[in-house]
């Protein structure tokens, strides 16, 4: 039984939807993704009330990758679309290979203030360092504080993380355009590989098509994953 559909979607080629490219594809990478957070929804929003039942990384600008709880639907006649039924065939012990576009954060009490202040988990570690340290302990910062995320994240999504195969692809920082020009949302950005190890096929599965960490609207979450061995 299909739990969702993983698919392929890009930008057509031809020249009616290349003549509007550089609106739906702006420059710059926070600007792509804010743009994207409204094109794909265009697949999905068959209902003005429909909330987000879909997850997406940009592999290129114009293309993206989307799983999805529905099939998408292209109405507009913009996108290429290949789509395939999302069913996982996993077992506990199942090893897998993955890779994660995520923006992990932590609350931290504030004092004087009821409610928690939001901070990314790379920034939040360095800034406990001495500011002239930070650039040399980045590298050996992100790795680690990632690891005990992934940790965190498994023990309650059914996975157990392989912490030495870690590796990080890219810590970047997106600027996100807000609505009716109100600034940019900033938001820390980690692509990490590794390999885990399912502890609870079901748990994790479900996981899966929810996302991980947060900033899903803007192409965060996705977890692709295959076969270790």
């Amino acid at each position: 039984m299909s739990a969702g559909f993983l698919s392929r979607v890009a930008l057509r080629r031809d020249a009616s939807v290349q003549a509007i490219a550089r609106l739906l594809v702006p420059q710059g990478e926070g600007q792509q993704h804010g743009a994207a957070h409204h094109l794909l929804w265009t697949l999905f929003g068959d209902s003005a009330d429909r909330t987000r039942d879909f997850l997406w990384r940009q592999t290129e600008p114009g293309h993206f990758m989307v799983l999805s709880i529905r099939e998408p639907v292209d109405q507009h006649g913009l996108f290429d679309i290949e789509s395939r039924e999302f069913a996982p065939r996993l077992k506990k012990e199942s090893s897998l290979r993955f890779l994660l576009r995520a923006n992990a954060t932590v609350d931290r009490k504030v004092p004087g203030r009821t409610r928690s202040q939001r901070h990314d988990i790379v920034m939040d570690a360095l800034h406990k360092l001495p500011s002239k340290e930070r650039a040399v302990a980045r590298e050996s910062v992100v790795p680690a504080v990632m690891a005990a995320w992934l940790t965190r994240q498994g023990a309650r999504t059914g996975f157990d993380l392989a912490a030495e195969a870690l590796g990080i692809e890219s810590c970047d920082v997106l600027r996100i355009p807000r609505a009716q020009g109100q600034g940019k949302a900033t938001l820390g950005v980690v692509d990490v590989t590794g390999v885990l190890r399912v502890t609870d096929p079901a748990l994790f599965t479900s996981a899966l098509l929810q996302g991980f960490g947060r900033a899903r609207a803007f192409g965060c979450g996705l977890m692709l994953i295959r076969r270790a061995f």
